[in-house]
């Protein structure tokens, strides 16, 4: 299916590996030109010579802090001709409320659930005096099945369901689409973090954190591709009508799996 992306210009955060990088994959593929943000610049130009080198497109890194106003700020500038932007960057910890304290909770919502939300409003401007726009936020299942070990996660994933439904139940009166994606378990380096701290809360070994993949839909976590493809579509016109809904990829989970 020819998603009619090519010369479309994307800004992912957090792009340097995981979902993002997955998703500039994906973007690149077709035939889109890349702006990638991430705080690990060599990671991250890593990713933009490898989608250069195999799919003939531009992708340009941007080194940001999205935590910084200045960063964010700069960031937008440097996106100010974009038509699609994907936040992803997000490093939420695993915890109960007596495992995370304040310092903690606000270092993680300035980047996953304030960084959303700046940025976004710097780029929905933008994108509304160049006449439309899309924007993804890849937010996360726990924003809908609740998880105490999770907590800090869990209620930041809300935030930002609220934020997307809200804005895009008005969006398409500047020509904007809003979506989200609620990815449950995903393959990635984090994924493996947040398991292994569970282990060590639940088993005292954080070793033993595959035990809690053995009863996942089809035995396994989500590949980050399989959410990065369902970002490129929901970005592309196929999706056309497509604004202030989140969609969940996970597995079934949150409709009962198990």
């Amino acid at each position: 299916m020819d998603l009619h992306l090519r010369g479309k210009r994307v800004l992912i955060t957090g792009a340097s590996k995981g979902i993002g990088a997955a998703a500039a994959e994906a973007f690149a593929e077709e035939g889109c030109h890349l702006l990638l943000a991430a705080r690990s610049g060599d990671q991250l130009n890593a990713v933009c010579e490898r989608l250069r080198s195999a799919h003939q497109i531009d992708a340009a890194a941007s080194v940001v802090d999205l935590r910084k106003s200045e960063d964010i700020a700069r960031l937008a500038r440097d996106a100010a001709d974009i038509d699609i932007l994907v936040n992803n960057a997000g490093d939420i910890p695993g915890g109960s409320i007596d495992k995370i304290d304040e310092a903690t909770w606000r270092h993680a919502w300035d980047l996953k659930v304030f960084g959303y939300i700046n940025l976004t409003r710097m780029i929905y401007a933008q994108m509304k005096a160049r006449g439309g726009g899309v924007i993804v936020n890849d937010i996360g299942a726990a924003g809908e099945k609740f998880d105490a070990n999770y907590v800090c996660g869990s209620a930041g994933n809300a935030a930002l369901m609220a934020f997307t439904r809200a804005l895009g139940g008005k969006s398409l009166a500047d020509n904007i689409r809003v979506v989200g994606i609620n990815p449950g378990p995903v393959g990635t380096d984090r994924h493996v973090t947040l398991l292994k701290t569970r282990a060590k809360h639940q088993f005292g070994d954080e070793n033993r954190y595959q035990e809690f993949q053995k009863g996942l839909p089809l035995g396994r976590p989500a590949h980050a591709r399989e959410i990065g493809d369902l970002m490129a579509f929901l970005a592309s016109d196929r999706s056309g009508y497509t604004s202030g809904v989140i969609y969940t990829v996970d597995g079934g989970i949150s409709a009962g799996w198990g």
